[in-house]
């Protein structure tokens, strides 16, 4: 069962809205709360596909968790024990790279693993630097599953090839139970929450620039939290907002984390009509209000750091291009072809149904823009950004748009489909069709 979403283009889409837990601090949240002894309370956490993932696989590690609703959660952390059977990670590429880090430092084996989507999935970037610390890990062609024999780690200096949120929490997280500090050295930034959660946590840790080290040997503490919105699901709002016209959308409690808001700057660039009020901190985690209306965009050129901020919104940001005055151009992105999808070459693939003109590039894209989109029929390719990007799409398409393998928005967007309906957006959802 895949999910037919029928979606009809022509109206407005206006009012207030949430959107789900950031879903990177909601793995988080699970993997490194079970980790302190004590209770860990977590509210506003991402009950989606891949954070379910995560939790299940705390869970086969013998730590209890209450649920107390959908979203809050206490975990009785402290305590690892050996899992009867592979920890399964299904989709989540955030689980299985950030649980490997973990789980390198344990003193019994375990094997990580995941669906055959996840199976293609590059792992080689985290098993490189936890070699390197002296972990034991068998993966067939740096993929998964990742067989994981215990041995004593060893803290290292580790120099990443690109700016990675994942690969530096993997090492950092290792470095919980290594002997002597591990430092970690970025190209440029990227995602920051591992860190910030471990000093909440009362972890030994030091930032410098986009140098991070760890010492081990500091007890955790267990955490107090409620998790902020995701940016990365806000991000089809803002872009609907933007190019469905005579929409007025505001989006509350959303994370501002300067590391995860390159498309909020992009947006801006272009010409997007946004602004951000009632400011303040969450988990130590900034947060706001947005309100984006309908605008007039305009192309521009993106790459450098701002790509590492705003990797997860390419899909998303392509559908905007197409309704930018002149051209956009994208470069230095090509980590977008080894994510859930080749987003590049879906994406591109997937509008091009719709009637629309895209050039690909290696590390990628040039679109020029305005465009008209004609309803059709496309493919989620079980890619929850790629689907949700898709429906945006049909928002604005001249003629109804079917979205097949829609269901997979729940990997990150449970509610994406309602939210939108609620909004006043015309969706018509059939979860049973396969």
């Amino acid at each position: 069962m895949t999910g037919i979403l029928n979606v009809k283009p022509g109206v407005p889409l206006r009012g207030s809205t949430t959107v789900p837990g950031d879903k990177s601090i909601s793995h988080r949240a699970v993997l490194m709360g079970m980790l302190a002894t004590g209770e860990t309370q977590v509210r506003g956490w991402l009950a989606a596909g891949d954070t379910e993932a995560s939790l299940q696989s705390v869970q086969a590690l013998g730590i209890q968790v209450d649920r107390h609703d959908t979203n809050t959660l206490t975990i009785y952390g402290g305590v690892l024990i050996p899992p009867d059977k592979p920890l399964d990670f299904v989709n989540a590429g955030t689980g299985i790279r950030l649980a490997a880090g973990i789980m390198a430092g344990q003193a019994f084996p375990s094997v990580l693993d995941g669906s055959e989507q996840l199976r293609r999935r590059p792992m080689k970037r985290i098993i490189d630097p936890l070699r390197q610390m002296g972990a034991l890990i068998d993966a067939a062609e740096g993929r998964a599953p990742l067989t994981i024999t215990p041995t004593q780690l060893k803290g290292i200096e580790y120099t990443l090839p690109m700016a990675s949120a994942q690969v530096k929490s993997a090492v950092l997280l290792a470095g919980l139970f290594a002997d002597g500090a591990t430092t970690v050295i970025q190209p440029g930034p990227a995602r920051d929450h591992t860190e910030r959660m471990l000093r909440a946590m009362g972890a030994s840790i030091t930032v410098d620039g986009n140098n991070a080290t760890i010492t081990p040997g500091a007890a955790l503490k267990p955490m107090d939290l409620t998790v902020p919105g995701d940016f990365s699901s806000a991000a089809f709002l803002l872009v609907t907002g933007c190019i469905v016209p005579d929409s007025d959308l505001t989006i509350e409690h959303v994370n501002l984390n300067n590391t995860r808001t390159g498309l909020l700057d992009v947006l801006l660039e272009m010409g997007a009509d946004i602004t951000i009020s009632e400011q303040g901190e969450e988990a130590g985690e900034p947060v706001g209000t947005l309100r984006v209306r309908y605008s007039t965009l305009r192309g521009i050129e993106i790459g450098g750091e701002t790509v590492v901020r705003m990797i997860d919104e390419f899909p998303v940001l392509m559908v905007a291009a197409l309704y930018a005055e002149g051209e956009t151009v994208v470069r230095d992105a090509q980590e977008l072809r080894v994510k859930e999808t080749d987003r590049i070459a879906v994406m591109s693939s997937e509008l091009r149904k719709l009637g629309t003109e895209i050039t690909e590039t290696e590390d990628g894209f040039r679109i020029t823009g305005p465009q008209t989109l004609m309803g059709t029929t496309v493919d989620g390719h079980d890619d929850h950004r790629v689907a949700m990007s898709l429906t945006v799409a049909g928002l604005v398409a001249d003629e109804g748009t079917i979205v097949t393998d829609s269901k997979c928005a729940g990997d990150s967007f449970p509610s994406f489909s309602e939210t939108l309906v609620k909004l006043g957006g015309q969706l018509l959802e059939d979860l049973e069709t396969a």
